[in-house]
């Protein structure tokens, strides 16, 4: 089994749970003009036992990245980033949120970063507005606690996994 595969999984899971998400709500006239697109930047359950991130000073905010807007075209979910966002195209970032591991270990290379805790293991915990794929340059111990990450942020336009985002040559911060 590659790499690739339990992202595209898991992906893939949550993307077809949205979609009978949509197939599920009640067409008001309000949905109609604006229909369910992902499960947005996700639920911290107040029964969690973590905490909601809270914003750091010098790391990106879930709230700017979670503002990206989306549309339905040709079956596709299209993303429209904010200029704040598409400005961070390539930039160096940190990063801060709670490990869903996509390999096996105690160490993680590569990993999404959700922006609220799982509370399923086989549940996405948010639609792809509240989680960053991480191509990390040295393995990073797996944790429940909320880690943060700095590297280059690219701000995915047409991935082929449905992400928005994605941070490489990461590394941990302290």
């Amino acid at each position: 089994m590659s790499i690739e595969s339990p992202l595209r999984s898991l992906l893939l899971a949550a993307l077809a749970a949205a979609s009978l998400a949509v197939g599920a709500q009640p067409r008001t006239n309000a949905a109609a003009a604006a229909p369910f697109v992902g499960q947005g930047p996700g639920y911290h359950d107040p029964r969690s036992p973590f905490k909601p991130l809270e914003d750091k000073e010098g790391v990106l905010s879930w709230s700017l990245l979670s503002g990206v807007t989306t549309k339905i075209e040709k079956k596709k979910v299209v993303p429209t980033f904010p200029a704040a966002v598409q400005a961070l195209h390539q930039q160096k970032v940190r990063v801060q949120g709670f490990m869903m591991p996509l390999e096996p270990g105690d160490k993680q290379k590569h990993f999404l970063l959700s922006s609220v805790p799982t509370t399923c293991n086989f549940c996405v915990p948010a639609g792809p507005e509240g989680l960053i794929e991480v191509r990390s340059s040295v393995a990073v111990r797996y944790t429940l606690e909320p880690v943060v990450v700095e590297g280059l942020l690219a701000v995915l336009k047409d991935d082929p996994y449905g992400l928005f985002y994605r941070v490489v040559e990461a590394q941990p911060v302290n």
